[in-house]
């Protein structure tokens, strides 16, 4: 079946437009803010009576006492302008980390090794810089090489973290859509779509765990993603900034998998950030790891238009990368959570228990229609799927049942929000 069409016709009827829509267009908590406009909230479960956001994937865990301690040690680092590649402590840190969470050869963080730390290694203010600036690098050294120019498209799962459309549209690339529906795990499937497109592609976005299923790629899907990159020769950019919050076993990661395929890190990035995996997402820290010709191109677009990692940050950030204790006290509350979730909603709104992340990605027949109700009726903030994703050209949103869910508040007040939010669901059409 060729599925190359649908997603051409797709691309046509955006750019088809008198006003092609901004890579601001796509911003879902703006449209959440106008949706919600006008609407006074109703009733809160919150103990001060306070609306409950469960809209936005903001932790609300208190990261460790030692983050403080480490900034004011390394205050003085506030005078200097943070270096581009970071302090070899963090890099360090960061390859430890991998090589131990992963499974990595030793040899593998070695000088010249495929995750040599001078070379692979980036750090970044999170991931969702990096990730927007690699559609910039990517694209642009594209246009600079001798036969490149034709390699514009850019592929990303919908529905889709709204940094991929927004990364997309501004560097001038050609948006791909590839379902994450149901009938493919939540996953999208880029080895579906006609090779012509493919070996036009520039750059594939794939997140895992998936934002906002929660669905996990095992390490033979990962295998196949990464030899279809290399042999259509466009860079895989694998979000993996859930990787340390999961309910079963630890999600297999992108390295490992391309080592395993021989090749070293050639076409792929890996994504990772502090603000997830420990409850951090003020502190502004993550990195990017892989191809060290894609980390340098990469780098090369941040010193133009990025911004660095402060000193202070990357030490306090080194620290973290080398404790353990704390992501897994992390990662109990939430397996906490979503317990309670499972008993609150098991069976019903088409809840499943996601492999990782800490979503909730409901199916509530009409997303947005619900986040109103929810908000009217409960004083409860979620976010309607559509505005995760983007027609298809049959007119279709994958996202548009559902809405998505964000457990970031203690067990207690999940529990009262869900309870909540189970009555106001099952009582919407007596609205």
């Amino acid at each position: 079946m060729n599925l190359c069409r649908p997603y051409v016709r797709l691309y046509r009827s955006v750019h088809a437009m008198a006003s092609p829509p901004s890579f601001q267009a796509f911003y879902p908590f703006t449209r959440l803010n106008r949706l919600l406009e006008g609407s006074p909230p109703g009733p809160s479960p919150a103990p001060d009576g306070e609306p409950v956001l469960l809209s936005l994937g903001e932790p609300r865990h208190r990261p460790p006492a030692f983050v403080a301690g480490a900034l004011a040690d390394n205050a003085d680092g506030w005078s200097r302008y943070p270096l581009p590649r970071g302090t070899p402590g963090y890099r360090r840190a960061v390859a430890d980390w991998l090589t131990h969470r992963y499974g990595l050869p030793a040899n593998a963080v070695a000088t010249g090794g495929a995750l040599d730390p001078e070379a692979a290694i980036l750090p970044l203010p999170g991931s969702r810089e990096g990730l927007f600036f690699a559609a910039l690098a990517t694209l642009s050294a594209g246009r600079d090489a001798p036969n490149g120019g034709g390699k514009t498209k850019v592929l990303l799962p919908n529905p889709f973290y709204h940094v991929y459309m927004g990364a997309a549209l501004a560097a001038g690339g050609e948006p791909v859509l590839m379902p994450a529906s149901a009938e493919s795990g939540h996953l999208p499937e880029p080895e579906a779509l006609d090779p012509a497109v493919l070996d036009q592609a520039a750059l594939c976005y794939f997140c895992t765990p998936a934002n906002p299923q929660g669905a996990v790629a095992d390490t033979a899907r990962l295998k196949r993603l990464i030899a279809l990159a290399r042999k259509h020769d466009f860079v895989l950019a694998f979000d993996e900034c859930y990787s340390e919050i999961y309910t079963g076993e630890a999600p297999a990661g992108a390295l490992q998998a391309a080592l395993a395929t021989g090749g070293g890190l050639d076409n792929v990035l890996a994504f990772h950030s502090l603000s997830k995996r420990s409850s951090a997402p003020g502190l502004r820290c993550g990195f990017v790891a892989g191809d060290p010709r894609l980390i340098e191109k990469l780098d090369e677009a941040l010193r133009v238009g990025g911004a660095g990692v402060p000193l202070p940050v990357l030490a306090a950030g080194e620290r973290l990368w080398r404790d353990e204790a704390h992501v897994a006290e992390n990662r109990a509350r939430y397996q906490e959570k979503f317990a309670i979730a499972e008993r609150v909603l098991g069976g019903r709104f088409g809840f499943r228990l996601p492999a990782g992340g800490f979503f909730l990605w409901l199916e509530v027949g009409d997303g947005e229609a619900a986040a109103l109700e929810l908000w009217r009726h409960g004083g409860m903030k979620v976010l309607p799927g559509a505005y995760m994703g983007a027609d298809m050209p049959d007119g279709r949103n994958p996202g548009k049942p559902y809405i998505r869910v964000a457990l970031i508040h203690d067990a207690a007040l999940v529990e009262a929000a869900l309870e909540r939010l189970a009555v106001i669901l099952t009582n919407r059409k007596s609205l």
